[in-house]
């Protein structure tokens, strides 16, 4: 079954998610559906549990390896710089320009129960970061300059007042 993707304003984004204690048929089954949504999310390529509202430390993804999942997910390590066109499922339709790391070494736990590590650089370090922050209540809005964020929460604002979704066209503001 599929979710509804919370977006911004709704609090559940904005809270810590609970650490997972046990990888039971509940949450093979969350994960299940954390897949069935980011598959019918229209272009997303990866999901955290918070943003179906569900506050648990777990996020889904779907890179060229296939379909991924990791629980209580940190970054033991990262470096580097790159600037990108960030979006969020979220956020539906913003795209803006936010500086992170460039290569990071993520640390969790599979579906199995075993502890895994994980190398990542550019598109793939960045969407772990993405999602992890989701995890601590960390939004794109959150990453932003003050003046980036004003303008990016005003065209926001404007695209969530149109009137019907098919009118909304992505937009990505080049913002510094």
């Amino acid at each position: 079954m599929a979710h509804e993707i919370r977006t911004f304003g709704d609090p559940v984004l904005k809270s810590n998610a609970s650490p997972v204690t046990d990888i039971d048929g509940k949450l093979i089954r969350l994960v299940d559906e954390m897949f069935e949504t980011l598959e019918s999310s229209n272009g997303g390529i990866a999901l955290a549990a918070p943003q179906i509202g569900v506050q648990k430390q777990v996020f889904v993804w779907d890179l060229d390896e296939g379909r991924e999942v990791i629980f209580n997910p940190e970054i033991a390590e990262s470096d580097g710089e790159w600037v990108y066109d960030e979006g969020c499922l979220s956020i539906p339709g913003l795209y803006v320009e936010i500086v992170r790391p460039r290569n990071v070494l993520l640390k969790g736990i599979d579906l199995n129960g075993n502890e895994v590590t994980r190398e990542a650089t550019d598109l793939e370090a960045r969407m772990y970061q993405h999602e992890l922050d989701h995890l601590h209540g960390v939004l794109m809005f959150d990453r932003m300059t003050g003046d980036q964020r004003s303008e990016a929460l005003a065209e926001y604002r404007r695209l969530t007042s149109e009137e019907t979704t098919s009118a909304r066209q992505p937009r990505r503001l080049r913002l510094r």
